[in-house]
């Protein structure tokens, strides 16, 4: 009776899904790298009924000072990423003080709660590295579908 042959890899396991992440310096690696943290942070998930999206940050905010904290260092993450390729230190101050004012009203509770549902920090500050790499280093552009 002939033996199966044994193997090491199993064909029903699944792959991990996974987004792979360019890690460069290259402003085009920014970009991508910036645009995943947003989506990540603000629109990760989707009310169901309303199709309303929320993110990390909004689902953080619920917890009391450490999910200000997480999402505060995560917002501040992509503010040293646009400082990377270059974005002028007055827009990194306007993008500083979007990350602020959301850390700051997101810590009162319950109202801030709701305010981190609606007010996107980390869309606006996308917006302006967008905008700046548009300018700049327009072979990063993306045609939005």
């Amino acid at each position: 009776m002939p033996m199966k042959p044994t193997t090491t890899a199993n064909p029903q396991r699944p792959r991990p899904i996974g987004v792979q992440l360019p890690m460069g310096t290259d402003p085009h690696s920014v970009r991508t790298r910036i645009e995943v943290m947003e989506r990540l942070l603000e629109r990760s998930f989707t009310i169901p009924g309303i199709r309303y999206q929320i993110g990390i940050d909004a689902i953080a905010g619920l917890l009391p000072v450490v999910g200000d904290l997480v999402g505060a260092a995560l917002g501040a993450y992509i503010v040293w990423e646009a400082r990377n390729v270059g974005v002028p230190k007055w827009k990194l101050a306007g993008m500083m003080g979007n990350v602020a004012f959301d850390t700051a009203i997101g810590a009162v509770p319950f109202a801030g709660d709701a305010f981190d549902f609606l007010f996107r920090s980390n869309t606006r500050n996308l917006r302006i590295v967008k905008n700046h790499l548009d300018k700049h280093h327009p072979a990063t552009r993306v045609i939005d579908c």
